[in-house]
């Protein structure tokens, strides 16, 4: 097991030292370097990494540079911190480092100590709480000031450690912890929220993130279903984990089970080698599954599978696979509605929906559109210097009135566009077509659809007829013929689709003449 030595720098600022650091003799070498040399801890560290405040910068470099004779690898870190006597700057800037480490220190092969001696008195709090909420998984060490340590001393070094598990007020400080965590994680994704319906959706992440429930995200398309998928994985106990996305509504049938739960070799024509699936890939983590609405009846029964079970079994293979995965889905169709017609489970259903959130479109929440547009912008200029882009007011207003059916995605495209052919600034007469005229762009028809533009006009009943014939021929091609099957996704009783059935003359033989035959009385 390697060894991570987590500090703050002893070394103070430059420049008039802060009224909590008191001044230190000449002879002691501080804390963290007596830590390295004691006996019992010399060279036992691979790499540590060494905090500090912007002014106390070049001090912790030449601490690090001391360290070195040490320690193998050393890194310094300044932590964007004015006061660092505040509790909550504090605990915003660690709780995010202690997430760091541990996804890129995990405890199968890293074995971290955090040294309590050096820092403020509040930041050694703010890691007793880190350890004692399992946030961080630490051994907490102190060093006897050197005032105090006789030559020579049994224990210059000591573990610290408190028994006061069982404690109510403890497991309250958990709760809390886990929560602020799942805040300041979920509140970094790249989700703009400062309209009232995003605040209270962002409101809504950070409580379902600190759960185990399997989530529904609902909303339009391009309105960042994925986003909010990403910020409850960032929020949760499997943040450490990985994130896997998988659009289900991209692959064929044939496909999609084999990405998904994979397949063993020579499963079917192809699969020369064992194949794990996302699932698996995403074992420990969360899986996101876009568009779950498109999912053939054949899968949804494998998913359901691994929802009820946490097993899952390969393509062409025998024996279950345990997978310990939260599953995120998202779809843009209304559920309940397939539920009804029977192309959707409904106990998949019921499963997915442990715990459901809306995005709100973008017309919801246009006060969020100038933030949008400047994030938008920031990311469209990275790494070109000299390029900016300012929008007009009148601009502005113009965007906040279009009802954007493409939601996110759609104003991300704007934004794009302008930065190929805007200069300085970006104003009216710069925008889209469908912008300035107020609605989205029609589409030109084509095909069928310029037929039916051309043709006469039906009465009402008889356009009726016609929409219902074509209507059920539909439901039995794709239910083969079957009555019942055919009744169910149409959601009418069968002897109601029996009756529509001679009335359109579906029926081969003589109900086809008998419905003839209705039709022409009536």
């Amino acid at each position: 097991m390697k060894r991570l030595l987590l500090t703050w720098s002893d070394r103070g600022v430059e420049g008039p030292a802060p009224a909590h650091q008191a001044k230190r003799p000449a002879s002691d070498r501080g804390p963290v370097l007596r830590l390295l040399e004691d006996p019992t801890s010399t060279h036992r560290y691979d790499r540590a990494l060494v905090l500090t405040v912007p002014k106390g910068l070049r001090p912790a470099e030449a601490l690090a540079h001391d360290m070195k004779r040490h320690v193998g690898e050393v890194d310094v870190r300044a932590v964007s911190l004015d006061d660092p006597s505040d509790y909550a700057a504090l605990f915003r800037q660690l709780a995010p480092l202690a997430s760091e480490i541990e996804g890129t220190c995990p405890p199968s092969k890293w074995n971290v100590d955090v040294l309590l001696s050096a820092g403020t008195p509040q930041a050694q709090t703010i890691w007793v709480i880190l350890a004692q909420a399992a946030i961080l998984r630490a051994r907490l060490l102190q060093v006897i000031p050197a005032a105090f340590v006789p030559s020579p001393h049994p224990r210059a070094v000591r573990e610290v450690s408190f028994d006061i598990e069982g404690f109510p007020e403890i497991r309250v400080l958990r709760e809390e912890v886990s929560r602020l965590r799942a805040e300041v994680r979920a509140r970094g994704s790249r989700i703009v929220a400062e309209s009232d319906p995003m605040r209270e959706l962002m409101a809504r992440v950070v409580r379902v993130a600190r759960s185990e429930l399997p989530v529904l995200v609902q909303g339009e398309t391009g309105v960042g279903k994925e986003l909010v998928a990403r910020a409850i994985h960032d929020g949760s106990p499997r943040a450490a984990g990985p994130f896997v996305a998988e659009n289900c509504g991209a692959l064929a049938e044939s496909v999609l089970a084999s990405e998904l739960f994979g397949h063993e070799a020579s499963a079917f024509t192809g699969a020369g080698a064992r194949h794990r699936g996302l699932f698996e890939q995403a074992h420990g983590g969360t899986i996101f599954l876009d568009e779950v609405g498109e999912l053939p009846v054949q899968v949804q029964i494998m998913l359901l599978r691994v929802l009820q079970e946490g097993t899952l079994r390969r393509v062409g293979g025998e024996k279950p696979v345990r997978v310990d995965v939260r599953v995120v889905a998202a779809t843009h169709r209304d559920l309940t509605k397939m539920v009804a017609r029977g192309t959707f489970r409904e106990d998949l259903y019921y499963r997915l929906h442990g715990a459901t959130l809306r995005v709100p479109p973008l017309r919801e929440r246009v006060s969020d559109i100038p933030s949008m547009v400047k994030a938008f912008l920031q990311e469209a200029f990275v790494g070109r210097r000299g390029r900016a882009l300012t929008v007009t007011p009148a601009a502005m207003r113009r965007l906040a009135s279009h009802s954007w059916p493409g939601n996110v995605r759609e104003l991300r495209s704007e934004v794009q566009r302008w930065t190929v052919f805007c200069d300085d600034a970006v104003d009216v007469e710069d925008l889209a077509p469908e912008i300035l005229e107020g609605k989205p762009a029609a589409p030109r028809p084509s095909g069928r659809q310029s037929e039916q533009a051309s043709a006469p006009v039906q009465p009402l009943r008889a356009a009726v007829d016609e929409a219902e014939r074509s209507a059920i021929e539909h439901a039995l091609r794709a239910c083969s013929g079957n009555l019942l099957q055919t009744s169910k996704a149409l959601g009418v009783e069968r002897n109601t689709l029996k009756r529509k059935l001679y009335a359109f003359g579906l029926y081969p033989g003589e109900a086809s003449a008998v419905g003839s035959q209705r039709r022409r009385r009536r």
